[in-house]
């Protein structure tokens, strides 16, 4: 069914509707036609309003002037705390804009530029000033616009959480992160003593990356979920990781290994530390090479309650006698871009990640 999206012109009603509504606070207008328009009354908005905690503008065409307007409304504002800016356009111009802001800005928490065409120099705009920011706890740099082989990015990003004590959330999808990119982020994590939920899935690390990464985990008792999906690091990747969780790490509570081109084995070796590990309570495997000895392993798991249905995206079934995994809705971010209207939305199995790290609000 066709349906009437709000415009930029629709938005100034929101702007005299609100104003002065002391009850109002939170507002979600995503995936509308919002556009640099309505990005102008949305920051008269963020000027008048008090009240309001909460603003998500994601996928509104709301361009690079429109990201300036609102990063400047938030110089004085004092009362939003949470914004998603995901999927709008606003490249490196904004985000410059948006790192200026986060040098006065006080009272913002988290912060979602995803998807919005970032530039390397916004990026390590971002960086450079979140080693100073003393209130963003969450941000999301997802799929900025990088050019060269350098990860200047990453080295930044890395640089920041040795001197940042405050940040619990930190997204890096689609960074072009290699196994040198990696590292530069274990080098921090040996130093950084707040971030709790590291995602750096969609990028080019393979098995020698995760000889850094399952060291400094046997060290790092504040990360408590890992997003390592869409990455490739194949069998001796995963058995580095599951020797770390089975024997040294005790904080680590999720983790994702979802389409890393892993076969039975190192699959079998993850399923293997869950049973000594009592924290490490989710794994998301799916996308991966399945032998029977990996859909035993994890049928084993969740029969004996060791897995819990809700903490993994299989579940097994058997057909002529033989045990085989099959897909099911759950995982760290499932409703990152959407959100159903069944009862499904009801649940935190699919957002698991969200929940176990609860940075934000999510309406």
């Amino acid at each position: 069914m066709p349906e009437e999206k709000v415009t930029g012109e629709d938005f100034w009603i929101l702007l005299r509707i609100l104003k002065k509504n002391p009850y109002i606070n939170g507002l979600d207008v995503r995936y509308n036609f919002v556009s640099d328009v309505g990005a102008y009354y949305a920051a008269r908005l963020l000027q008048k309003q008090h009240n309001l905690v909460y603003l998500n503008l994601m996928f509104n065409d709301i361009g690079p002037e429109g990201g300036e307007l609102i990063a400047k409304a938030l110089h004085k504002n004092t009362t939003l705390k949470y914004l998603r800016m995901t999927g709008n356009k606003i490249e490196n111009k904004g985000g410059m804009f948006f790192a200026a802001m986060l040098q006065i800005n006080s009272s913002l928490e988290k912060l979602d530029l995803g998807d919005c065409d970032l530039g390397m120099q916004s990026v390590i705009a971002l960086a450079t000033v979140l080693t100073q920011n003393q209130t963003i706890k969450g941000i999301n740099l997802n799929r900025p616009i990088l050019y060269g082989e350098q990860e200047e990015s990453t080295v930044h990003l890395g640089h920041m959480l040795k001197e940042n004590h405050c940040l619990v959330e930190l997204h890096m999808c689609k960074h072009n992160i290699k196994n040198c990119g990696i590292k530069q982020l274990c080098d921090a994590l040996y130093l950084n003593r707040s971030l709790r939920y590291l995602d750096v899935s969609c990028n080019k690390i393979t098995r020698d990356g995760m000889v850094c990464l399952a060291d400094v985990l046997k060290s790092n008792t504040t990360l408590e979920v890992l997003d390592l999906s869409f990455n490739r690091i194949e069998n001796a990747g995963a058995k580095y990781l599951s020797e770390t969780l089975a024997s040294h790490n005790r904080s680590l509570r999720a983790l994702s290994v979802v389409s890393n081109n892993i076969e039975g084995e190192g699959l079998v070796a993850l399923s293997e530390s869950m049973k000594t590990n009592p924290t490490f309570s989710n794994v998301y495997i799916w996308g991966n090479k399945f032998d029977e000895a990996t859909c035993v392993a994890y049928s084993d798991l969740i029969q004996m309650d060791r897995l819990k249905p809700d903490n993994t995206d299989v579940e097994p079934f058997m057909v002529d006698g033989h045990v085989y995994l099959a897909e099911v809705s759950n995982g760290l971010k499932k409703h990152y871009y959407w959100r159903p209207t069944y009862e499904e939305a009801c649940t935190n199995s699919p957002n698991a990640g969200f929940t176990l790290v609860p940075v934000g609000e999510h309406l």
